[in-house]
């Protein structure tokens, strides 16, 4: 099994397993320096003369050609900043003014909520009789039609890891004359990204990205597009001179025009470490080792955990860089497996969902793992009253 050397520039608790970067990244050691000199030497030192000479400004553009390889994409076509609702927000938006005789927004019931939620408040604020249509996974082919302005998809089921094929369903919107929208919040930097040709796409890099919490999102545009696209949030900095403050809009280059607020310099800084890591990386090997981590542990919890079944697709090249398990008790045995010492997470109503990145996790984390889960689960661990109470955040 190919060894990934990142593992050692990551920070990981003694005593910890963590099966959760597909919810939130571990830091990066080299962040604490990075964002501490950020803090003393450029705001501390530079203060507002950072945005120059730290080059502050460039940050959303400078950082969104780092992350366009990771996606499969071409530099200056990704732009970083606000957060993922946000570029869900600007890319419907852009999306529908495209198509502007359609009205029919296509998503599936397994898309993340916000995506699904952007979209309601969307069509509440334009107010042209948009319907948001949501149906299985399996049947969002069949069901695009002649009104389908748009197709909103998020590539891998948040919760059971479930993966879209990008180039058949994308082929099939640009057949029936939609456009396409991924939401890679759950696949950029967890495998190789084929847009096949999409108008957009948005993610996140808290997660597989390990910027941290609250760190900026990403959203892309197709280069042949980007110059007709009129910003929905056009915001001071998605102007093409913000400095000449001018009383209307006129939208940026390129894009430049897909920024909207003031970037959040301390949070890109942690994320330009993050990406730093990638440079030598290549995500052919880190899915394939991906895959390996994520059978062993199935085949691991399926032999010594009867009582939880597989609620991912069992063909791991039809899922993301995560594995769910179904329980009815899932919350409180979840809670129990984490106080043990593995970290997973829950998705109402039953699921047990836990993430594999091979950038710190190897064979031994994942054996490990499963004689952890194991024990919870024959010894019942999960009955005691601590684990029944649900916390905000599960």
């Amino acid at each position: 099994m190919t060894q990934f050397p990142q593992k050692d520039m990551f920070h990981i608790p003694d005593g910890l397993i963590y099966l959760d970067g597909n919810s939130l990244g571990p830091i990066p050691k080299a962040v604490p320096a990075a964002t501490q000199k950020m803090l003393t030497d450029e705001w501390g030192e530079l203060l507002i003369r950072g945005w120059n000479k730290a080059g502050w400004m460039n940050q959303p553009t400078k950082l969104g050609d780092q992350i366009a390889p990771i996606i499969g994409v071409v530099a200056g076509s990704v732009a970083v900043g606000d957060t993922l609702s946000v570029k869900v927000f600007q890319a419907l938006a852009a999306a529908l003014q495209l198509n502007p005789d359609r009205r029919k927004i296509l998503s599936d019931n397994g898309n993340f909520p916000t995506d699904l939620y952007m979209a309601e408040g969307l069509i509440r604020t334009i107010g042209k009789d948009h319907k948001l249509i949501t149906v299985d996974p399996t049947d969002v082919i069949n069901s695009i039609d002649d009104d389908t302005a748009v197709v909103m998809l998020t590539q891998v089921d948040y919760r059971t890891g479930r993966l879209h094929d990008t180039k058949t369903i994308t082929a099939a919107a640009h057949a029936a004359g939609a456009i396409m929208i991924w939401d890679l919040a759950h696949t950029a930097g967890a495998m190789p990204i084929d847009l096949a040709g999409a108008e957009f796409a948005v993610g996140c890099t808290y997660k597989y990205l390990n910027a941290g919490p609250g760190a900026p999102a990403f959203i892309y545009v197709r280069p042949d597009l980007i110059e007709t696209i009129q910003p929905a949030l056009s915001g001071w900095l998605g102007h093409d001179a913000p400095f000449e403050f001018e009383q209307s809009y006129r939208p940026g280059h390129a894009i430049e025009r897909m920024r909207v607020g003031t970037p959040p310099v301390i949070q890109m800084a942690s994320l330009q470490v993050a990406l730093d890591i990638w440079k030598d990386l290549d995500l052919n090997d880190l899915r394939a080792a991906s895959i390996k981590l994520s059978e062993r542990f199935i085949a691991g919890i399926e032999a010594t955990c009867p009582d939880l079944t597989l609620a991912s697709p069992r063909d791991p090249n039809a899922r993301g860089s995560q594995v769910s398990f179904a329980f009815d008790q899932g919350y409180a045995a979840m809670q129990a497996v984490i106080d043990h010492g593995v970290i997973g997470d829950f998705r109402a109503p039953n699921i047990m969902r836990f993430g594999f990145t091979p950038l710190y996790l190897d064979e031994s984390d994942i054996d490990a793992a499963v004689g952890i889960i194991a024990s919870v689960m024959t010894q019942k661990l999960y009955t005691d009253a601590k684990y029944q109470t649900r916390s905000r955040v599960t």
